[in-house]
């Protein structure tokens, strides 16, 4: 004969099931929207950005930037689980900036280019929607576009009141030079930055920035790699 116990049970489990059932399909309604959203939004926010500027770095910038930004770039569709990226791809930092950036969009578009952004501004460590906007972008977007824009636009801290974006306005804001003339070593300061411009700051805070800059360069040098996917701070090059 069945306990009150057992059909209690086995009502709570049900209940449970039904939940994360309806929890299933709710996120993937609203990855599937914001999938559509973005492959249909994809020339309007092309029209609405600046224009792709001219990669400005030599072979062996780009490959520091990679190792230290996005190891697999040129082979992820999008998204990465490499050892030392992070949650962030170059991809997905692009589509961030291209998708939900003070340009809005007109319609339907324009409408959920803002709901999404307060989704974004609210949650953005546990929204796997700007994912999906990196894969959508990186399947109409040549690699080498989505670095530019990266290169032109990553947001490289503030100075004198004034926001710095872009690698070439950080050389010649921190370095006094063209981007093109900074050595690599001023280049590995100012990659080292991205992480966290502000706390890595070459002026305010030139220790921190040191200590990452060493790390960076041990990784460079292959004395060390990340532990995991995570280990963007490079714990394991501390040495």
């Amino acid at each position: 004969m069945t306990s009150f116990a057992q059909v209690k049970d086995v009502t709570v489990m049900r209940f449970a099931c039904k939940t994360v059932l309806a929890i299933f399909l709710l996120a993937a309604a609203y990855l599937g929207l914001v999938a559509v959203w973005a492959s249909a939004s994809f020339h309007a926010v092309m029209e609405a950005a600046p224009a792709p500027p001219t990669m400005p770095l030599s072979a062996r910038q780009t490959a520091i930037l990679l190792r230290v930004e996005d190891p697999t770039f040129f082979k992820h569709p999008g998204v990465s689980l490499a050892e030392g990226q992070g949650v962030a791809t170059i991809s997905s930092a692009v589509a961030r900036d291209l998708y939900l950036s003070d340009r809005p969009l007109a319609g339907v578009s324009g409408v959920l280019q803002r709901f999404y952004g307060r989704v974004f501004d609210c949650c953005k460590k546990v929204d796997p929607g700007r994912d999906v906007m990196a894969l959508v972008l990186n399947a109409k977007l040549p690699k080498r576009n989505q670095l530019a824009l990266y290169v032109a636009d990553v947001y490289m801290g503030s100075h004198d009141g004034k926001r710095v974006t872009g690698l070439a306005m950080a050389a010649d804001t921190y370095l006094g030079k063209p981007l093109d003339e900074a050595s690599e070593a001023e280049f590995i300061g100012l990659v080292a930055m991205i992480k966290a411009p502000n706390h890595y700051h070459p002026l305010l805070h030139p220790e921190q920035l040191a200590v990452r800059v060493a790390r960076i360069q041990a990784l460079l040098d292959g004395k060390c790699q990340p532990d995991g996917w995570f280990d963007t701070d490079y714990d394991a090059c501390a040495q």
